[in-house]
């Protein structure tokens, strides 16, 4: 019997090992690809190991290093605000639909559910952002349409909910109000889905590019994103349009077209990847915490 669960166990683990390689693999091929000469991708295609080592699609990406470390700092700046206000809120709205002794907890619970169903849409979003908030070339205009998820919501106080009342109504005869309760009891009981709804939410601000498109003209203000998408584009006219290529003399066979393409996957992604393995632990535990009751 033992010799059995021990022949499942490395089973499992092999398993596990295999579809962890066939997850990285993918990745390590993308930075590879960066790495590698043009000529060499057209001559050889995608391979782990580059054939010729190339600089040049960084080199491209990174020609004007000031735009792209502003670029940056407005993103790390709306992700970090965003994030946390975002996770505050997320947190307080949950809190409140998840108390059983809510009188209208049902009426908000369905109200948070019916906005993931259907939405005011586009138009009226940009005219409400542009016309009515004027926060057209504003930050504020990248930050305020994802604050709140309703899905976030709905997982936030799934999780709450399996929070003991007996907690809170001891807290109260002790003399704690609603505030007190909310941050010092609440908060830290919840750190598992806080941490993990605080990572999906800071991923949904570093990948945002739409909302910047709609919202921000001003040169100055464009999130790393955005600019990676328009230099992006820039390749797709370069490689597409030869006639002017051939006017501004640029040897397409040379042009870092699909390393720059990788590149631009390395600069987006790059930093979430390293953030990640540190929100390991929270993720996985918030994942397994919330299916059991309290």
């Amino acid at each position: 019997m033992r010799r059995k669960l021990e022949v499942s166990k490395l089973l499992i683990h092999l398993l596990f090992t295999i579809l962890s390689i066939i997850v990285v693999l993918p990745f390590l091929l993308v930075i590879a690809v960066s790495l590698t000469d043009e000529k060499s991708i057209s001559e050889f295609g995608y391979r782990f190991i580059p054939q010729h080592f190339s600089l040049d699609a960084y080199r491209y990406l990174l020609d004007a290093p000031d735009v792209i470390i502003k670029a940056y700092g407005i993103t790390l700046l709306i992700t970090v605000v965003g994030s946390l206000v975002g996770l505050l809120l997320t947190a307080m709205t949950a809190y409140v639909i998840s108390r059983p002794d809510y009188r209208y907890n049902r009426v908000t619970t369905f109200y948070v559910f019916f906005t993931m169903l259907f939405s005011g849409g586009l138009v009226p979003s940009y005219i409400l952002i542009t016309q009515y908030l004027h926060l057209k070339d504003s930050l504020l205009a990248l930050i305020l349409p994802l604050l709140l998820s309703p899905f976030n919501i709905m997982v936030m106080k799934g999780f709450m909910a399996k929070i003991p009342l007996e907690i809170v109504e001891s807290a109260k005869m002790d003399g704690a109000r609603e505030f007190r309760i909310f941050f010092r009891i609440i908060l830290p009981l919840s750190t598992p889905a806080l941490a993990t709804l605080g990572l999906l939410i800071s991923f949904s601000y570093w990948n945002d590019w739409f909302n910047a498109m709609l919202y921000i003209d001003d040169p100055g203000k464009v999130p790393l994103q955005l600019l990676l998408v328009r230099t992006l584009n820039s390749i797709e006219f370069l490689t597409t349009n030869s006639e002017f290529t051939q006017q501004l003399s640029i040897d397409l066979a040379s042009f870092p077209n699909n390393s720059a393409r990788m590149a631009i996957a390395v600069l987006a992604g790059g930093p979430m990847l390293v953030i990640f393995p540190f929100f390991q632990r929270f993720f996985v535990k918030g994942l397994t915490v919330g299916s059991l009751k309290g």
